[in-house]
């Protein structure tokens, strides 16, 4: 077995840790860390499309006999704020502490917040504050994940895999939202209104309890720790993954020494870093970034958001079988980035996510005309937006994928934290916005025509916008494919690395290079 080489010299540490992770196989090990870290966006997806489900049963006096504007504030507004928060707080952290830390962390917030959602047993404006509280802190759960699990992925995950894997586990949100259609479907509707959405509340914490105690065995990033300069646990860390790949029957190539790193160890990398990154080494990067986030966000937010509202008011489903529908649509979200994704590591990122961009932005278009000449019924509707959407959400998942990859290993989680804030923020104007265009009109009242008119021009809008996103990519997309995130992204602490930003154990800056 390849033994790693480290050595602190004059320059810092040198390590070949980034290349003997890149050269491994698929193990074992591989596929347990993608079923306990990738849980995170399956219990997203549940959780937000649970609580959707049970959001009309707030309303009914035998719960909480909440507002209809109240329960939306409370099950979606303050988890999106918490999720906000959470990634900011938590990115940060989890850039000084560790994934591992992190990880565990998030969850258990997560755990807290959605067991204590199911506890608010009373009425009135306290009992209303307790649940906006408690979905505060589930968000907040949720969006330090995003952060510390992409991290942990992309830092753990074989250079020539990392695309797929990537955009597999992002896109496993939509098997959430499919197991929560089911679930409100077997499960709540059959049960009374008084307490069925607190059960439904539970279903997230219950999967959460579970999947903690496989992460539990799962190391730190070796990556994160050379670069906290704690070379023996790195190499250990390293060691027992190598170990877990030749029994499950792999081969170890060997690491040329051409390979290794040498970068300075730096503990305190602050916002203050990232923002110097983003702005002054990274800018082109900073805007493909924030423009994938954004894009994706809002045509997702303005879609899935509004998407019961045009079943019910434009094309007259019935407000229970609506679950139905969104079990294709979610069906076709989750196809796209299993079937796709290792596309994006054969042919490539920049071919994949611009056509994945375009394809779901003309898709759109054209199913706008065909909305707006009134040819489409609930079902091809779906149908359509399940075929736009197989692309787009592994579009979307690769916008993941390329925030997380592209800056360096220091600052890399509180990145992925300030575009997914930023995302998150633009994205939500879109359900607003699309609410607007459909109004509080019925397919049988006067001015259905009128609200059909301007719902048409929303879609175009939301085309436009990821077809923006695809050119974005085109012009200014990084061939990350089957390279390591080093070379990808040069490390801030590298010796000897004109890109090197950091100086020494404190963080400070590097004297800029002569």
């Amino acid at each position: 077995m390849t033994t790693n080489q480290e050595a602190i010299s004059a320059g810092g540490i040198r390590s070949l840790v980034p290349a003997r992770i890149d050269r491994l196989s698929w193990s074992r090990f591989h596929t347990m860390m993608v079923v306990a870290l990738g849980v995170a966006w399956v219990l997203d997806g549940l959780e937000v499309s649970i609580a959707s489900n049970v959001s009309p049963y707030l309303t009914d006096s035998r719960s909480l006999g909440m507002s209809t504007g109240s329960v939306a504030f409370s099950v979606g507004t303050i988890y999106l704020l918490g999720e906000v928060f959470g990634a900011l707080f938590f990115g940060n952290l989890s850039d000084r502490w560790g994934r591992r830390n992190l990880f565990m962390i998030t969850l258990g917030v997560y755990l807290i917040g959605g067991g204590l959602s199911a506890l608010t047993w009373g009425r009135g404006e306290g009992w209303v504050i307790y649940l906006n509280v408690t979905r505060f802190i589930a968000g907040a759960g949720i969006g330090g994940e995003y952060a510390a699990i992409n991290s942990a992925i992309d830092e753990l995950i074989p250079a020539r895999f990392r695309g797929r894997v990537d955009i597999a586990v992002n896109g496993t949100y939509w098997a959430g939202a499919f197991i929560a259609s089911v679930l409100t479907v077997a499960v709540i509707k059959h049960l009374d209104v008084s307490y069925s959405w607190r059960i439904g509340f539970l279903f997230g914490p219950i999967l959460g309890f579970v999947i903690i105690f496989v992460r539990r065995n799962l190391p730190e990033s070796p990556r994160w720790l050379v670069m906290h300069g704690r070379v023996d646990e790195a190499d250990a860390a390293v060691a027992k993954i190598e170990q877990l790949t030749v029994e499950s029957g792999g081969e170890l190539r060997p690491v040329d020494e051409s390979q290794a790193i040498e970068i300075l160890p730096a503990d305190r990398v602050g916002y203050w870093t990232l923002t110097k990154t983003l702005f002054r080494l990274y800018p082109s990067r900073s805007v493909l970034g924030a423009s994938l986030m954004i894009t994706q966000s809002f045509l997702y937010n303005a879609i899935f958001f509004t998407y019961s509202l045009v079943l019910t008011k434009i094309y007259g489903v019935a407000p229970g079988n609506t679950a139905y529908y969104f079990m294709a649509f979610a069906i076709g979200n989750l196809a796209g980035p299993l079937l796709l994704g290792h596309l994006f590591d054969t042919i490539g990122r920049r071919v994949m996510i611009s056509g994945t961009y375009l394809i779901a932005g003309v898709s759109l278009a054209i199913s706008a005309l065909l909305f707006h000449n009134g040819v489409l019924t609930a079902l091809t509707q779906t149908i359509c937006w399940c075929f736009i959407f197989f692309f787009a959400s592994a579009g979307a998942s690769a916008a993941y994928l390329t925030v997380s990859e592209i800056f360096p290993v220091e600052v890399r989680a509180k990145a992925i934290a300030v575009f997914f804030a930023i995302a998150q923020s633009f994205g939500a104007f879109g359900p607003w916005f699309y609410g607007k265009l459909i109004g509080d009109t019925g397919t049988q009242s006067a001015d259905y025509l009128e609200h059909h008119s301007k719902l048409w021009i929303g879609y175009l809008i939301g085309a436009a916008v990821m077809v923006g996103g695809a050119v974005v990519e085109i012009c200014l997309g990084v061939d990350a494919e089957g390279r390591s995130l080093e070379d990808v992204a040069t490390p801030l602490s590298a010796v000897g690395k004109p890109s090197g930003l950091l100086s020494n154990t404190t963080g400070a800056p590097r004297p800029p290079t002569a």
